[in-house]
């Protein structure tokens, strides 16, 4: 299903729409403040594995996911008081901040270190679909399985339509990553510069 959804002013019927195929283990693919995302409710081990055929990625890379505020992440990783300050100066916004899991999160989502990679992207599209299912959806950039980004809806539709449940046009994204941050033990470290400034890790 294509679907097209004002990111602006994100109609709730629609989000409810994505919500329902989320709950029923589909596949979405989302606009994000960085590239079109593909995600589904972490909690649906089938659904995971699924993306994890589509990206052609070992199940030794965890995906990321979106959290839709400082109180779900805090749910879901370890905040200690300096990456709760760090995270409130900068998000929502393009980072993805690698922290220590909670035991909340599905085995499956997690390094070998037990730690994820969270985001709470700065567009309302996403941010809605996660605060009516009520916890993360996993994030992963939209690829062809040769690895070429695919920077629209309609590229999505025409190069993985056959995998994903619905893909939502929510209009034009940077297509650019987020910066990559790491705050185990406060030491901050960049792993990958991307649209969020670093400057203030440096």
């Amino acid at each position: 299903m294509y679907i097209e959804i004002d990111p602006k002013r994100p109609k709730p019927r629609l989000i409810s729409r994505v919500v329902d195929t989320l709950k029923n283990g589909g596949i979405i693919a989302y606009p994000t403040d960085t590239f079109y995302g593909i995600g589904c409710d972490i909690f649906n081990k089938r659904a995971i594995e699924k993306i994890y055929q589509l990206k052609r990625r070992p199940k030794t890379k965890p995906f990321s996911f979106i959290c839709s505020d400082l109180t779900n992440i805090s749910q879901y990783a370890q905040v200690t008081n300096y990456a709760y300050k760090t995270m409130r100066r900068l998000l929502p916004g393009p980072y993805t901040f690698v922290l220590r899991g909670s035991k909340l999160v599905p085995k499956l989502m997690l390094t070998k270190r037990k730690t994820v990679g969270i985001r709470v992207p700065d567009h309302s599209i996403c941010l809605a679909i996660v605060r009516e299912l009520g916890h993360p959806v996993l994030s992963t950039s939209a690829a062809a399985p040769n690895g070429e980004i695919l920077e629209t809806p309609r590229e999505i539709e025409e190069k993985l339509g056959h995998s994903i449940d619905i893909i939502i046009d929510g209009g034009i994204v940077p297509c650019r990553p987020s910066s990559v941050i790491s705050l185990i033990d406060d030491e901050p470290e960049i792993i990958r510069e991307g649209l969020g400034d670093v400057s203030c890790f440096l």
